[in-house]
């Protein structure tokens, strides 16, 4: 829209399932056996290429020319690249509706334990890889709060979600009665009747059972990289907007006994400019960009108070 030309990015591409994920580029066996079109699938292209300047019409309309380039235009990916991370000791959390939980990769794991866990290898910067779970998310507190009576603010979610902390059951977030129901709270309360679970009746119940099967889920999810990877992680680093969630960074840290860091928060926009920064020579790589995302934003040791 802002150059005319049409481009195929590839981070954005690799998370349609069409792209292999050793060559990198479309599986062309793959997309005759969907009986796809093929020649409507471009050459991929990096974050960092250069499209073209802007139209004239849009040069006439702003007052100026400016040069387009690719973003890692897959939101996650951009996420990624500010990862405020000082090594590779890292595993991360993009959290927001959906929690993307993993690690990056040089090579991709397309064995069948990968699969079997749903672990995608989902393309990152430079040919990097996001090994990766989708999780629900906050998608199921962001549907409870909007059927609470009462609109709480988010503190006050936290605040009611701590005091239900003694009620003890949980729910699996991945399961698929929590992708779009009719009513968030009855399916909550409809899968711990159906698990032989207490059933949370307040507010308080509610948000905390949730709250704690999210933090239950990424622990479990950092066993798995684990496992598979046959390496273990000192540290979480939750980007993006859900990391502002002092609560479930706090169980998330608990429930996983990992030490977890919160920020940046607009992390999809920072890596957005990474890649406009790289590009115009003034970071000169990936470990200096993430540098500068740390002395440039807010990133806190999240503390788990004593009990």
């Amino acid at each position: 829209m802002l150059t005319g030309k049409k481009v195929n990015e590839y981070t954005n591409a690799t998370t349609t399932q069409l792209v292999n994920a050793h060559s990198r580029t479309w599986d062309v066996e793959l997309l005759n056996a969907l009986e796809l079109p093929v020649d409507i699938f471009g050459k991929l292209s990096l974050p960092k290429t250069v499209v073209g300047n802007l139209k004239p019409e849009i040069r006439a309309a702003v007052g100026f020319d400016v040069e387009v380039v690719l973003s890692a235009t897959h939101d996650t990916a951009s996420a990624v690249l500010a990862m405020p991370a000082k090594d590779d000791d890292s595993i991360y959390i993009s959290s927001g509706t959906w929690s993307l939980m993993g690690i990056e990769r040089l090579i991709p794991d397309c064995t069948e334990e990968s699969r079997k866990r749903n672990f995608t290898n989902e393309g990152g910067y430079h040919y990097r890889y996001r090994y990766l779970k989708n999780i629900m998310g906050l998608w199921m507190l962001q549907n409870i709060r909007n059927e609470f009576k009462h609109l709480y603010s988010f503190d006050e979610i936290n605040t009611l979600a701590g005091i239900g902390l003694y009620f003890p059951s949980t729910v699996k977030v991945n399961d698929p009665a929590f992708l779009a129901p009719r009513s968030m709270i009855t399916a909550v309360k409809a899968y711990c009747a159906r698990t032989g679970q207490d059933v949370p009746e307040t507010e308080c119940e509610i948000l905390a059972c949730t709250y704690k099967s999210l933090a239950s889920c990424y622990a479990e999810t950092a066993s798995e990289i684990e496992a598979l990877t046959g390496k273990a992680y000192r540290r979480i680093h939750i980007i993006g907007g859900g990391c502002r969630d002092g609560l479930l960074n706090r169980l998330t840290s608990q429930y996983t006994g990992k030490d977890v860091y919160a920020g940046p928060v607009e992390a999809t926009a920072i890596g957005n400019l990474l890649v406009q920064m790289l590009r115009a020579g003034s970071i000169a790589d990936l470990p200096e960009a993430r540098d500068a995302v740390r002395r440039s934003f807010a990133v806190e040791k999240v503390v788990v108070a004593c009990s």
